[in-house]
């Protein structure tokens, strides 16, 4: 029994050393994330609701979302899809939360939800954070249909 287990750490132990290799040896390019261009968020009568928003549509931007930022500016925020609830945990400021429907209209703001809390809505199927107290500057409201730039 001994030596099976001295047998797995030895196999484990390679193959840790073939995968750090294998990053070292591969080329920049194929290390770096593509950066995805943000995007302008509008109402439907056209006024601006975000200039630089940026879209989280997979797993890993998703799950990282805003942690390890130590502020938003005010024409920034982040678009998570598909999302129906958001959390502010170990984030360091709070934020403004509006949930979107698969039409795009608002469903639910969520304003100032500060650090430790979650917030969700029924039917949202993706949510902006933007800076708290952007929503009541940019006046929206429940019911006002967002449409996303093209990236």
């Amino acid at each position: 029994m001994f030596d099976t287990e001295k047998r797995r750490q030895r196999n484990a132990l390679r193959f840790l050393e073939l995968v750090v290799v294998d990053a070292l040896d591969a080329p920049s390019a194929r290390l770096r994330k593509p950066r995805r261009r943000p995007r302008a968020v509008t109402r439907q009568d056209g006024a601006v609701v975000c200039e630089r928003c940026t879209v989280a549509d997979s797993p890993l931007p998703r799950m990282r979302g805003l942690l390890g930022r130590r502020d938003l500016s005010s024409g920034e925020g982040l678009l998570l899809r598909p999302a129906g609830s958001i959390h502010t945990f170990f984030m360091r400021f709070p934020i403004d939360a509006v949930f979107i429907d698969r039409e795009g209209r608002i469903v639910r703001v969520a304003r100032s939800i500060r650090p430790w809390r979650a917030a969700a809505a029924r039917g949202a199927r993706s949510v902006l954070e933007l800076r708290a107290g952007e929503c009541d500057r940019r006046r929206l409201q429940t019911g006002d249909v967002l449409e996303i730039g093209a990236s």
